[in-house]
């Protein structure tokens, strides 16, 4: 499956199938205006979502922060919230494999 790395979101979103967002974690950096740069550098709003192909998805493992607006959450192909309720019936199936 051939895949593609770019320094930039939006040098891609039109041609992807899938957003993977997740938050910037800010217990990582050291340097506060580091972690800010790097928490506004990709940002899912209306604008990103207008130009992401109408077949893609986007997906988040929640909580977020602001990574990405609530503007996107009525957007059908906003999947995070899907991803949640199935990640419970999973864990559910798991648990019952391990106890039985």
């Amino acid at each position: 499956m051939p895949w593609t790395r770019a320094a930039q979101l939006n040098d891609v979103i039109g041609d992807v199938d899938v957003v993977y967002q997740t938050r910037v974690q800010k217990e990582r950096f050291t340097d506060p205006a580091e972690f800010e740069q790097a928490r506004s550098a990709i940002r899912i709003d209306a604008e990103t979502m207008r130009r992401l192909s109408p077949g893609a998805i986007v997906m988040h493992p929640l909580p977020r922060v602001d990574e990405i607006a609530p503007e996107v959450d009525a957007d059908p192909r906003a999947a995070y919230f899907r991803q949640a309720a199935n990640g419970v019936a999973i864990r559910m199936a798991l648990l019952e494999m391990l106890l039985v």
